[in-house]
């Protein structure tokens, strides 16, 4: 993972995205963490570099490599979007914040949009998330044709950025009976294949509250990311325009991954 873009609003929630990507990425030479703020006009983007350049100073350590960029729009979706593919972002961070907390609605209401464009992954940082290392991922799947809907590069270069945590992949399935299909087994060897190099260990759920089953799982095992993929035509590709993709990203407690395939 080289470059790193985390918008910037100068709200609650966009200074905790800031601060959580710093810790992220602390120690990590050679990745570079862009700032970006999209102003409305010349005086804005001037007040903006002066915050954007205080912030650098408050979070600027050993190994990490912060940079700033402002430019000047309406839409921040189209802006990000702009920024991420002219610097080849590997990821774009941003926070999201309750929907009643109306005074930060730039940021907290454009993280579920830009979490739908297919610019790159982009990690969510839940209002209630606190900074810990990642050593145990989760990811979700509906063990569907996973070798041509799972990402599994942009997924591993996730995980080798965060050092190799441990792996867990997760079915949820209101239809799963005592022992796998013929189909589910296939489709569980070729996901071992796919992350052979993190040696994921599997499990399937018989449940039918898609999100409750994937908090209480996360925190029986302690995981400290979720990584969900958007994908066209199934439960999760409806991930961030149903009941299920917003309670995971507005009451998680650590933050969310989203990929495409």
């Amino acid at each position: 993972m080289n470059t790193v873009v985390v918008p910037v609003d100068f709200s609650e929630t966009s200074i905790s995205a800031v601060k959580y990507a710093a810790n992220l990425f602390k120690g990590s030479y050679g990745l570079e963490l862009i700032l970006y703020h999209m102003a409305a006009d010349e005086s804005g983007a001037d007040l903006a570099q002066a915050g954007l350049d205080n912030l650098i100073t408050i979070l600027q350590q050993p190994g990490l490599n912060i940079t700033t960029i402002i430019t000047k729009g309406r839409d921040l979706i189209d802006e990000t979007d702009k920024v991420a593919r002219h610097r080849k972002a590997d990821l774009i961070v941003m926070g999201i914040t309750g929907r009643s907390e109306l005074a930060q609605v730039l940021i907290g209401s454009n993280t579920l949009k830009m979490a739908q464009t297919k610019t790159c992954p982009v990690l969510i940082i839940p209002p209630m998330a606190i900074y810990r290392e990642v050593k145990s991922v989760l990811l979700t799947t509906d063990m569907k044709d996973v070798v041509n809907t799972i990402p599994s590069a942009l997924i591993k270069n996730a995980l080798l950025a965060f050092n190799y945590p441990k792996l867990h992949i997760l079915n949820v399935n209101s239809e799963l009976y005592i022992s796998l299909t013929e189909e589910e087994q296939e489709e569980r060897s070729k996901l071992k294949e796919m992350f052979s190099g993190f040696n994921p260990e599997f499990y399937f759920l018989r449940l039918y509250d898609v999100d409750d089953a994937i908090h209480q799982f996360s925190e029986d095992k302690q995981v400290d990311m979720i990584i969900t993929i958007q994908k066209e035509h199934s439960l999760f590709s409806r991930l961030f325009n149903s009941s299920h993709t917003r309670k995971l990203a507005y009451h998680s407690t650590m933050p969310v991954l989203v990929v495409h395939e």
